[in-house]
């Protein structure tokens, strides 16, 4: 990476803007965050930070009166008029449409990166993450790509879930689908456990382990997918001898 930053390099365009450095804006309620991110961009000659902001009020007055290209926000930044989390990001995406917006967050939830989508935001980056990566989501957006930091990325990787979103193919053991099945089916984890032989602590990691493989956070959901798919029907998914059983991915809409 540091081969990026040797020379001194011209931007002519960048995902439109013309002749320009890019415009950024911090906010976090951090000082640490915004003096760690402040320093980490000052490696990138393209990219000029023109204000920082701890709570939301402080960041929608800088927005109405610097003019921004990309934003770069903490995800949870308590205080202030406007909040913050998903209510905040979606009213910038309404209020300021022509601000890129990239998130720094704790959390490598894959869930949360279909969420975030959904207001607009165009790059995730963990806080885990090294800050250059923040200079290099902020050239990213401006050029019309998303860009998603490692950390994030090895998350999404580890559940078998694409950039994009899309859930491949999932791959439960013959174990894990019996318990998922009883579950859906009415029984709760005790009853499974006296059912099946097992402890009531090696139910209830199958039942976990299933649904973190899914992308499924709360037991409603992991009703509503069973039911999309057929999980009710042991027989279809598990054959004679077959320990390692294909799921079809979560959809979208689901």
């Amino acid at each position: 990476m540091d081969a990026y930053f040797r020379g001194v390099r011209s931007i002519a365009t960048v995902g439109g803007i013309m002749n320009q450095r890019i415009r950024v804006i911090i906010a976090d309620d951090h000082p640490v965050i915004l003096f760690g991110a402040a320093q980490a961009l000052l490696r990138f000659p393209e990219i000029e930070v023109v204000g920082q902001a701890r709570q939301s009020t402080e960041l929608i007055q800088l927005l109405q009166k610097t003019p921004c290209d990309v934003l770069v926000s903490d995800l949870a930044m308590p205080g202030g008029q406007y909040g913050d989390g998903m209510p905040l990001l979606g009213y910038i995406g309404r209020q300021f449409p022509h601000v890129r917006i990239a998130v720094l967050t704790m959390l490598e939830n894959p869930a949360l990166l279909k969420r975030l989508r959904e207001v607009g935001v165009q790059a995730v980056i963990s806080k885990g993450d090294d800050l250059s990566h923040i200079g290099l989501a902020i050239i990213q957006v401006t050029r019309g790509k998303e860009y998603i930091g490692p950390s994030i990325q090895a998350a999404l990787d580890s559940m078998g879930i694409s950039a994009s979103g899309q859930q491949r193919d999932v791959v439960l053991s013959k174990r894990e689908l019996e318990v998922v099945r009883l579950f859906v089916s009415g029984m709760t984890i005790t009853e499974i456990a006296a059912q099946l032989c097992r402890s009531i602590k090696t139910i209830s990691t199958q039942k976990n382990t299933a649904m973190r493989k899914l992308g499924i956070d709360r037991d409603s959901e992991l009703f509503q997918y069973a039911q999309s798919n057929g999980l009710l029907n042991l027989s279809a998914y598990v054959g004679d001898g077959n320990l390692d059983t294909p799921l079809p991915a979560k959809r979208e809409n689901e």
